[in-house]
């Protein structure tokens, strides 16, 4: 295990473990926020696409515990497990990467179960990039969401438009929270940015507000508009 030292070099560094579609654009997107990363694939192509655009990329088998030793992975205060379809390597990585104390350990998974299995083993966070965008995708094309983030289980965070019924009136009046069990917690007027919201906001007929609360309540409130 590296040193307290070593680990603090290296503590905003973030190590890539699988370069396809999730792991190359979470490594890209990172490299735009000016974090320096370390690309690792089994695959030459990638490693060969990517090594102009990454801090490092590396050519190795995740699944061997000595070479991930090598590449100082327990120097890194983050890494992601982006292996795709194969879930033994992506399972056996990530308790490689468990084994070497990484702190914070980011797995994607392809199913709920290899997900319970990937957070048996050690992952710290599970991601499930293909069910969460279907997940939002569904709740936008069935209702009259502008946009749905699922912050946790049962809590959501919705984008909508002000219901007609709201206009020229202001928050503590409408009652929202006790009609709803929601909280609006940001208004947008028309050509501004968004603004928080307080009791006394009166909102406006084309406004777009911002809606925290449980999936039930932010689903029933959008409806009404």
């Amino acid at each position: 295990m590296a040193d307290k030292k070593n680990r603090g070099d290296r503590g905003d560094a973030v190590a890539v473990i699988g370069l396809g579609r999730f792991g190359g654009a979470l490594a890209d997107e990172l490299i735009r926020r000016d974090v320096e990363v370390l690309g690792v694939d089994s695959d030459a192509r990638n490693v060969q696409e990517f090594s102009a655009r990454l801090t490092h990329v590396v050519c190795a088998d995740s699944t061997d515990p000595e070479a991930l030793r090598q590449l100082g992975l327990a120097e890194f205060g983050r890494v992601v497990v982006g292996i795709g379809t194969n879930i033994e390597s992506s399972i056996l990585t990530t308790s490689i990467l468990t084994d070497l104390a990484v702190p914070d350990i980011w797995a994607k998974a392809i199913s709920r179960q290899h997900a319970r299995i990937l957070e048996r083993v050690g992952a710290h966070h599970v991601v499930q990039p293909e069910a969460d965008m279907g997940e939002r995708v569904a709740h936008l094309v069935t209702g009259r969401m502008l946009d749905y983030i699922e912050v946790e289980e049962d809590y959501a965070l919705v984008k909508t438009k002000a219901p007609g019924w709201a206009a020229g009136r202001t928050l503590g009046g409408l009652r929202i929270r006790t009609e709803y069990g929601v909280t609006v917690v940001a208004v947008k007027k028309p050509g501004a940015k968004f603004t928080y919201a307080t009791s006394e906001t009166v909102i406006g007929s084309g406004d777009t507000l911002l809606v925290a609360g449980d999936t039930d309540g932010t689903e029933r409130f959008s409806e009404e508009t």
